[in-house]
C-alpha cells in the first residue's frame, strides 16, 4: 500500500530500578554506555518491582487532574540493545515475563498476553483484563498491518444523561461521583481483543500465557513504589469499596507499603478459569455474573449501573482498517477511531510537514534527552492545537458517529493539512484553535481522560505489536468484584454533557452500545520503499497518559525522525505539548527544567504568547527501533518503572 504524503517539506538509566536479581537472558538498559549482556535463562526476581526509582522532580503534579500520580524521573537511561527480540512494558515483572516467553519461542502474539496478565496484577492501578485495549500488529509472514480494538462499551441501557445525573428526577451526580459509580464502567474488552491477536497469531497454548500471572497472584509479589504511591493517592476512593479495600489498605485503613507481599488468589482462580475454557468464561457464567453484581450493586451511596449478562455476552473485539500515512521518510500506523490517537498524531505531524525541524532539537541529547529549542515546542504545540480542536469536534465511534466524508481521508488529505499549517505563526501562539469546517458535523466537547499503560514487544519472527491498555482512572471505578477484578471508570471517557452550549448534540456523547472516544495511540513505523509504498517495520512506540498520549507519542516519533534521537533518548527527552487550549506543558518532572536552560526555554515561550505548565507529567512511553537484521534498540519512561529486555546482543 502506498503512503499518502502530507504537504512536501519547506523550509520555514543511572537511576534504573536496582533489581536484587539478573533478569537473565535479557539484557536491560543501564548509565553504562555499554549495554550489558546475559546468561541463558529470563527467570523473574521475586522482588522485582520493588525498589524504588530515584526521583528529581520540579514543578507539582495536579493529583485532580494527572491520569496518575508523579512518581518522579530516573536519570542516565541509556538505550537497551536487542538481539531477536525484544519486550518494553511499564513493570519489569511484567517485562520479564514477555522476555521470557518470546525467549522460548512465542511470537508477539503471545508475549501480550502473558504481559498483560501480569500487569493487571502488578500494576492494577494502570490496566486489567476489567479494561479495554487498542492493539497495532505487524505480521511478518503476510506483511500485513491489523489494528484491534478491544475498547469497552456502553450498556445497552444507558441514556446520554446517565453520566450527567442521577435521573431526570433527580438531577444530581451520581454518587458517590460519577467516576465512582457504577453508571461509569463499560463493557470490558481486553480478554477479546487478545483472544483475536492470539487465535490469529499466537503459536504457544493459551493457557501458557496465563502461568507467570497465576503463579504470581497465588504466590504474592511485592508491591512497588509507584504502586504504593497510587494506593496512598487514592486511598479515599479505595475505602469506599469493601472489596478493594481489604486488598490494598491494612485492617487499620492505611495504605499497603512499598515491599509488601500482595496475593490475589481469587484473581488466580478466575485468570486458570480462563485459561481452561478461554475468553468465554469471562463473558458468561459466574466471572460474568460477579461483574454484573458489582456494577448494578445499589446503595444510599452508590448509584448503580445499566450493565447486563446480555451485554457481556455480545461484546466484540473488532478488527478495523489502520490508519496509515507518511511523515518525511518513514510510514506509520496507527489507530483508527474510535481511538482519536492515530488521527490527532498523523494530522500534527502532517501539519509539521510543512516546517523543518530538524536544526530544532536538543543541544544536548546525553542530558537525559535535553530538552528542544522554544521555536520546535511552539510548532510542534501549534499543530497539536489544530490536531485536537479537530479531534474534540468530530472523532467519535464511527459506528454511531461518521467521520467527515465518512473516513479519515478528509481529515488527513495533504491540501487539508497544508491548510492548517498556514494558519500556524511562527512568533506567536494561537492559544485555542478553531476545528475545520465540515457540513453535517455535530457540536464540539472535549472530555478528559487518565492513565492507562502500554506494551512494545518484537519477536524473533520479525513479528511487531504495540498495546496500549487501559482501566481509565487510577484503579478505575474503585469497584473489585469477587473475583478479583477491578472494573473500569471507562465511560467517563464519553461527554458528560450531551450538547454543546448551541444545543447541538456532540460526537461523543453517551449512547448505548456505543464505544468511548480514546487517545490511545499504539504505533508502528516502516521503512518506505522509492515509491512510497510500506517497506519493511522498524519500531513501534506507544504511552499511556490520557488525552496527553497524543503529545508523548508526537514526542516519541520527532526525536526518533527529525533529530536522530535513539528510543530511550526520545522518550527521556522533555515532554512537552499542548492539547487545544493556551496552555503548553513543559514537564517539569524532568531535572532540566528547572535549570538555566529549561528556564531559558520557557521565557522564550512565554514571550510567544504561550501560557506554560510546569506540572510534572506522567508518560510511560516506549519505543524500539531496528538496528539491522535481527538486532534491536529500546527504551522505557523514566517517569515511570519500566524496563527493556530483550535477547542478548551478540560479542
Amino acid at each position: 500500500m502506498a503512503f499518502r504524503s502530507a504537504r512536501p517539506l519547506v523550509a520555514a538509566g543511572a537511576a534504573l530500578l536496582a533489581l536484587p536479581a539478573l533478569l537473565v537472558g535479557c539484557t536491560t538498559g543501564t548509565d553504562d554506555s555499554t549495554p550489558p549482556s546475559a546468561d541463558a535463562s529470563c527467570a523473574v526476581p521475586s522482588d522485582a518491582g520493588s525498589p524504588a526509582p530515584s526521583a528529581s522532580a520540579s514543578g507539582d503534579a495536579d493529583i485532580s487532574t494527572a491520569p496518575e500520580q508523579s512518581s518522579g524521573y530516573r536519570s542516565g537511561m541509556t538505550a537497551t540493545a536487542a538481539q531477536d527480540y525484544v519486550a518494553v512494558t511499564a513493570n519489569p515483572v511484567a517485562s520479564a515475563t514477555a522476555c521470557a516467553v518470546l525467549r522460548d519461542g512465542g511470537t508477539a502474539a503471545d508475549a501480550l498476553v502473558a504481559a498483560q496478565m501480569v500487569l493487571g496484577l502488578v500494576e492494577p492501578q494502570s490496566s486489567g483484563i476489567g479494561g479495554g485495549a487498542f492493539a497495532l500488529y505487524y505480521d511478518a509472514a503476510s506483511g500485513s498491518v491489523t489494528a484491534y480494538d478491544g475498547r469497552e462499551t456502553a450498556p445497552a441501557a444507558a441514556t446520554e444523561n446517565d453520566l450527567r445525573w442521577i435521573g431526570p428526577a433527580d438531577q444530581r451526580e451520581p454518587l458517590p461521583s460519577t467516576r465512582a459509580s457504577g453508571r461509569s464502567i463499560g463493557v470490558p474488552g481486553t480478554l477479546r481483543l487478545l483472544e483475536k491477536i492470539h487465535g490469529a497469531y499466537g503459536k504457544k497454548p493459551w493457557a501458557d500465557a496465563f502461568s507467570p500471572a497465576i503463579d504470581l497472584a497465588e504466590d504474592g509479589f511485592r508491591i512497588s513504589p509507584r504502586l504504593a504511591g497510587a494506593i496512598d493517592a487514592e486511598r479515599e476512593g479505595v475505602q469506599r469499596d469493601p472489596a478493594l479495600s481489604r486488598y490494598l489498605l491494612t485492617e487499620d485503613g492505611r495504605p499497603r507499603p512499598a515491599g509488601t507481599v500482595l496475593k490475589n488468589p481469587a484473581y488466580a482462580t478466575t485468570l486458570s478459569t480462563i485459561a481452561k475454557e478461554g475468553a468465554d468464561a469471562f463473558y458468561a457464567g459466574d466471572i460474568a455474573q460477579s461483574i454484573v453484581e458489582s456494577v448494578t450493586a445499589s446503595s444510599d451511596e452508590r448509584t448503580p449501573g445499566t450493565m447486563t449478562l446480555a451485554d457481556l455476552a455480545s461484546y466484540r473485539a473488532v478488527e478495523r482498517e489502520p490508519l496509515c500515512e507518511r511523515y518525511r521518510d518513514r510510514g506509520l500506523c496507527s489507530m483508527p477511531p474510535p481511538s482519536s490517537g492515530g488521527i490527532a498524531v498523523a494530522q500534527t505531524l502532517g501539519i509539521l510537514s510543512a516546517f523543518d525541524l530538524s536544526g530544532l532539537g536538543p543541544a544536548d541529547k546525553s542530558r537525559d534527552g535535553g530538552i528542544p529549542s522554544a521555536q520546535a515546542i511552539h510548532l510542534v504545540s501549534e499543530a497539536e492545537r489544530l490536531a485536537y480542536a479537530d479531534r474534540n469536534a468530530y472523532v467519535a465511534d464511527p459506528d454511531f458517529v461518521p467521520l467527515p466524508g465518512g473516513s479519515p481521508a478528509a481529515l488527513l488529505a495533504p491540501s487539508y493539512l497544508a491548510s492548517r499549517a498556514a494558519l500556524i505563526d511562527q512568533e506567536h501562539s494561537m492559544g485555542t484553535a478553531q476545528p475545520g469546517q465540515f457540513a453535517g458535523i455535530g457540536g464540539n466537547a472535549d472530555t478528559p481522560e487518565h492513565g492507562t499503560s502500554h506494551i512494545t514487544v518484537a519477536d524473533r519472527f520479525g513479528n511487531v505489536a504495540a498495546m496500549t491498555t487501559t482501566i481509565e482512572s487510577a484503579f478505575g471505578s474503585y469497584h473489585m468484584t469477587d473475583t478479583g477484578i477491578i472494573l473500569n471508570n471507562e465511560l467517563t471517557d464519553f461527554a458528560a454533557t450531551p450538547t454543546d452550549e448551541a444545543g447541538t448534540p456532540v460526537a461523543n456523547r453517551l449512547e448505548g452500545g456505543k464505544r468511548p472516544r480514546s487517545s490511545m495511540s499504539p504505533t508502528l513505523l516502516f521503512e518506505l520503499t522509492p515509491d512510497g509504498e510500506r517497506g519493511p517495520v522498524i519500531g513501534a512506540v506507544g504511552s499511556p497518559g490520557g488525552s496527553v498520549i497524543i503529545q508523548y507519542v508526537v514526542k516519541a516519533i520527532v526525536g526518533m525522525t527529525d533529530w536522530d534521537m535513539d528510543p530511550q533518548q526520545a522518550i527521556s527527552m522533555v515532554n512537552f505539548g499542548a492539547g487545544n487550549t493556551p496552555t503548553t506543558g513543559v514537564g517539569g518532572e524532568h531535572p532540566l527544567v528547572a535549570g538555566p536552560e529549561g528556564q531559558a526555554v520557557i521565557a522564550a515561550l512565554v514571550a510567544r504568547g504561550h501560557t506554560v505548565s510546569t506540572n510534572a507529567q506522567t508518560s510511560g512511553a516506549s519505543a524500539i527501533l531496528r538496528t539491522g537484521d535481527s538486532g534491536w534498540l529500546g527504551g522505557a519512561d523514566p517517569r515511570r518503572e519500566g524496563v527493556v529486555l530483550g535477547g542478548a546482543p551478540s560479542r
